[in-house]
């Protein structure tokens, strides 16, 4: 029997994008070049700007341009497609209505991951970008998984960092930054933290997380080679046996 071939509609970073297929070839179990994960790839970084539409109210909407590659993928043979960017996830029902495989939706997906693996925490803290607050998009999930979210105070600092990385000029500030936002959380009594924009799955490596923290990009890989490798679908509430979710970055 086949196994399902992955869909990336990517692009939004296109190094994030990158890291995801890296990763999921880190998470397989793999004696040969066979053994590894059919992945199609569309990697397009002119998917029009998510902050330019969510937070500064101008540019192209990006909704179209995201339905028109998942079409694309699902033409190509994807069995089920993810969008490794978490802002883009406002624009997760545009790619869903123009396909008839399924999408999976990381911000679903990732709060369910947290309640599996630490029970249900009173608090997540959110390390991510703007947008998603002004828009609330984990939010419309938080309370199926019966947690609350409470995100730092200097968000504009966040948007900073998301900006450096895009343009990879990285410096020890940016990193000071974002360490700086998960302390303050989880000092203001976070019970764990979402890194909740795959662009600082890029550089969290470089701080420890102070409580239990939860990477998307990392989630997203493993829930892919969970599928696609154990048969354990993403509605699955639990943790994939054998295949542990990791904590902390």
């Amino acid at each position: 029997m086949s196994e399902p071939v992955v869909g990336v509609i990517g692009g939004m970073g296109p190094e994030a994008t990158v890291e995801l297929m890296q990763r999921v070839i880190d998470a397989t179990p793999a004696a040969d070049d066979a053994d590894h994960i059919h992945m199609l790839v569309d990697n397009n970084p002119k998917v029009p700007s998510r902050i330019k539409a969510l937070i500064e109210g101008a540019g192209e909407d990006p909704g179209p341009t995201i339905a028109g590659m998942a079409r694309s993928l699902e033409g190509c043979g994807a069995d089920f497609l993810v969008i490794p960017c978490n802002t883009a996830h406002h624009y997760w029902g545009d790619a869903a209505a123009a396909v008839s495989v399924p999408v999976w939706n990381l911000v679903d997906l990732t709060l369910a991951t947290v309640t599996a693996k630490t029970g249900t925490p009173a608090r997540v803290g959110m390390l991510a970008s703007p947008a998603l607050r002004k828009v609330a998009l984990y939010e419309q999930y938080a309370q199926r998984h019966g947690v609350s979210l409470v995100y730092p105070g200097d968000e504009g600092g966040l948007l900073e960092v998301i900006r450096a990385v895009k343009a990879d000029r990285v410096t020890s500030r940016e990193v000071a930054l974002l360490a700086a936002a998960a302390r303050e959380l989880a000092e203001g009594g976070a019970d764990a933290l979402v890194l909740g924009c795959t662009e600082f799955s890029l550089i969290a490596d470089r701080f420890a997380a102070p409580v239990p923290a939860f990477d998307t990009l990392q989630v997203l890989a493993e829930r892919i080679v969970a599928y696609v490798k154990h048969g354990v679908s993403p509605g699955d509430r639990g943790v994939p046996a054998g295949v542990p979710v990791t904590t902390g970055w």
